[in-house]
């Protein structure tokens, strides 16, 4: 076998191999996450800086979402309780972004190769979905609980008030914000130190 072809063979063997990490330890302790996982926190940072997305509530709004795992997706629908019919929707990744919407992202924002699996594009993904809440709803980027609603619901889902009649999101939405305040207050006390 040529050197070159061995090569290409071993980095294909390798790209085969490649995962997410898994979730960091305890996702309770913004300073845990922090710590364990600088590089994330770095492109949360970015992603704030960026977009005014304050960490704490992307980090709400993750938990939430995949739980902090890069290839969550939604449960298997089946038929007659055993037949597997697919996906409840296409959501995937860390932010559990539907298929459209992160091909509106990566158009609008030319991240064309941007993935969901990688921390660093979901939460860019995340600043600049919850940027668009706020120039095409007035949500301000601080309050997760609503940013919450347009993010679960889209945009026209939330100036329709559909989450209204969903009292499971509304909880939901509250545990949200209730979260985002954790992890300001942690994020405050481990930043100090």
């Amino acid at each position: 076998m040529k050197p070159v072809t061995a090569f290409l063979l071993l980095l294909l063997v390798a790209a085969c191999g490649v995962s997410v990490p898994p979730p960091p330890r305890n996702l309770d302790d913004a300073c845990a996450i922090r710590a364990e996982r600088p590089k994330w926190h770095r492109a949360m940072l970015k992603v704030q800086e960026k977009w005014g997305v304050p960490v704490a509530v992307q980090m709400a709004t993750i938990y939430q979402e995949s739980k902090f795992r890069g290839d969550a997706r939604t449960p298997l629908a089946y038929t007659l309780n055993v037949i597997p019919m697919g996906r409840h929707s296409s959501a995937y990744g860390y932010s559990q972004a539907i298929d459209s919407t992160w091909k509106w992202y990566q158009r609008d924002t030319r991240s064309h190769n941007a993935r969901r699996d990688r921390f660093e594009d979901a939460v860019d993904f995340m600043g600049w979905y919850m940027d668009q809440s706020y120039q095409r709803l007035d949500i301000p980027k601080t309050d997760a609980r609503k940013q919450y609603l347009a993010y679960h619901d889209g945009h026209t889902g939330y100036a329709r008030g559909t989450y209204k009649r969903k009292s499971w999101l509304m909880r939901i939405s509250g545990e949200v914000e209730e979260r985002a305040v954790m992890y300001s207050e942690q994020l405050a006390v481990c930043a100090a130190s």
